[in-house]
């Protein structure tokens, strides 16, 4: 029967789902951001499920566990057939409880076997920190049901941090690989950043509006300078907050198109314990424009580099220059063009010697291009209109 309901809303659409009592406690923990587990985030890399991210607690970190580690079996069972939700459901479990992983590590003979013990992880779903020139860079990571409270901590912060240095300046928010979550919280991040008009609308059946939500003038941010970056894997909730805050002119995107998730799912709980997810409406944003399978299109289109090819094209990283010359004439810091001043060349000699990041601010974005455009853009808004990102 249970099998019979799977296929029946298999075929509705892709996010359609029959949940067991497992899988209804998984999504009940991931939009609570909080579980039993090991600490790991994994993703599918070849066929093979990999290790994405280690988090600073967990089991998985003291047993020495590594990004990059490939999962040969879990608890005894072959993990090469198993999907990302099935390997999610084997791992995680209540505190206190075990599970056994065998993962292969590049470069390594022998396979790494490990007894892991869950405990309570708590994941949060934003991290911040204010750079040098008091931009305040923003990671939402997803949309729990503490979000919002996290984010207005980190901007609270950001706040008290350059009250004597002349304020905020301005706000990168960093949306990339993030899947989304829950409806409600996008809608309160965003009325951060928002005063009035329309964050976005749901609708049902035949374009019925089932649901418009608006923002709200009472606690909203000073009107800094803002950039979002997104990705292909910018979806849903982060879709509706990146297409929310570019409708209402508030932010420039940049990165590349999203994903297009831009459906309704309800939680339909069922007496045994399981429960149906099923697609309800289609959301909207501000313009009335739907992403549904279109994904939103960025202002400004920037395609991410793989860090080695970032380094590879930084001038000096392994290339010949004329600091890499033996004997070559040396013109001193202090501006002494003294033609009789040679060296020897060396590595540290190259004008260019280390990756310095393309957003002039040293190593802060040194291997994510598209972080380091996104910084020089903001920096351009704020030269444009240098009293905006001022608190008075």
């Amino acid at each position: 029967m249970q099998g019979a309901i799977r296929g029946m809303l298999k075929v509705l659409d892709p996010h359609s789902a029959y949940l067991d009592s497992n899988e209804l406690r998984v999504l009940t923990d991931d939009t609570e951001g909080r579980f039993g587990g090991v600490g790991i985030e994994i993703d599918v890399h070849d066929g093979w499920l990999e290790v994405v991210r280690v988090m600073p607690s967990g089991s998985a970190l003291r047993a020495g566990i590594q990004p990059g580690d490939r999962f040969l079996a879990i608890d005894g069972v072959p993990a090469r057939d198993l999907s990302i939700d099935e390997a999610i459901t084997r791992m995680r479990g209540e505190p206190g409880t075990q599970v056994r992983v065998t993962l292969r590590r590049r470069g390594a003979e022998q396979a790494i076997e490990a007894v892991l013990t869950r405990q309570i992880i708590d994941v949060p779903a934003v991290d911040g920190r204010v750079l040098d020139d008091r931009i305040v860079y923003v990671t939402l990571r997803a949309f729990q049901e503490n979000t919002a409270d996290e984010l207005r901590q980190v901007l609270d912060q950001a706040v008290e941090h350059t009250a004597g240095k002349g304020g905020v300046r301005g706000v990168l928010l960093d949306l990339r690989d993030n899947p989304g979550g829950l409806l409600s919280s996008a809608v309160l991040v965003a009325d951060e950043f928002l005063s009035d008009g329309v964050i976005v609308s749901t609708r049902g059946r035949g374009g019925k509006l089932l649901r418009e939500s608006r923002a709200s003038k009472a606690g909203t941010r000073p009107n800094w300078p803002m950039v979002v970056l997104v990705n292909g894997y910018s979806a849903s909730a982060a879709e509706i907050l990146a297409g929310a805050l570019h409708d209402q002119h508030r932010a420039v995107l940049v990165g590349t198109r999203t994903f297009g998730k831009g459906s309704v799912q309800n939680v339909i709980d069922l007496p045994d314990g399981s429960a149906l997810k099923l697609t309800t409406a289609l959301y909207f944003t501000p313009n009335g424009t739907s992403i549904q399978a279109r994904g939103i299109e960025p202002d400004v289109l920037i395609a991410q580099l793989d860090s080695k090819l970032l380094h590879e094209a930084q001038l000096g990283a392994g290339q010949m220059t004329e600091a890499s010359l033996s004997n070559h004439l040396f013109v001193a810091a202090d501006g002494d063009r003294s033609l009789d001043a040679t060296r020897k060349s060396t590595a540290r000699d190259a004008p260019h010697g280390a990756p310095v990041a393309a957003d002039g601010g040293g190593s802060t974005f040194s291997d994510d291009y598209q972080a380091a455009m996104a910084h020089q853009i903001l920096r351009a808004l704020i030269a444009r209109e240098p009293d905006s990102g001022v608190a008075h």
